[in-house]
């Protein structure tokens, strides 16, 4: 089908689970990635006008920090920082995501994320970033977020772990939780749950 519309496919990687192409026309090319998932998430999928329905940004941001953990692709360290810095803090994401795969502790998953972030030059240089970015700012950005992640992580409550929090006076979930005084925990669920008080 694809040949018919001018477009040609390459599958880079298929496996159980996940699939790896190249889609081009002409000189353009777009690397597209299909991931088999649990149905597991926090909340409940978006729709776009121009993607269909997709993963809540959160849940995305969850996913990726899980990513992470088993990759050290210098993509990944960038999305984790700028959605640290944009959307919601690496300690709140690395709390969640225990919820979302039990066994695991945040402790643990931070552990596991201090490993990663260690690149060249040549490896941001092949990123093709609408602005540039230098490894030594980078790298400050992503031990800066994992130092706050540990902080974060120490002064929750052990009772609430694997949860978001949700500010009912803000109406979102705070990026910190010192954004707010009014924190409420939200559990993910299959299919994924808006938040909701008491």
């Amino acid at each position: 089908m694809a040949s018919d519309a001018g477009y040609d496919l390459e599958v880079a990687i298929e496996r159980n689970g996940f699939v790896r192409a190249m889609v081009k026309r002409g000189a353009e090319s777009t690397k597209i990635e299909c991931v088999h998932d649990t149905a597991w998430r926090f909340l409940p999928a978006v729709h776009s006008d121009v993607a269909g329905y997709c993963l809540h940004p959160i849940d995305l941001a969850i996913n990726k920090i899980l990513a992470l953990v088993g990759r050290d692709e210098p993509r990944d360290v960038l999305d984790t920082v700028e959605v640290h810095d944009r959307i919601l803090s690496l300690g709140a994401l690395v709390w969640a995501a225990v919820g979302k795969y039990p066994g695991f502790t945040p402790s643990m998953l931070l552990g596991m994320l201090r490993r990663r972030g260690h690149h060249h030059p040549e490896d941001l240089a092949r990123l093709r970033l609408m602005q540039p970015m230098s490894l030594p700012d980078l790298k400050r950005r992503w031990l800066a977020a994992l130092d706050q992640a540990a902080e974060f992580v120490a002064a929750r409550p052990p009772c609430e772990l694997g949860c978001l929090y949700y500010s009912p006076r803000l109406g979102r979930f705070p990026r910190t939780p010192d954004e707010a005084d009014d924190l409420v925990p939200h559990y993910g669920c299959p299919g994924g749950a808006l938040p909701g008080v008491g």
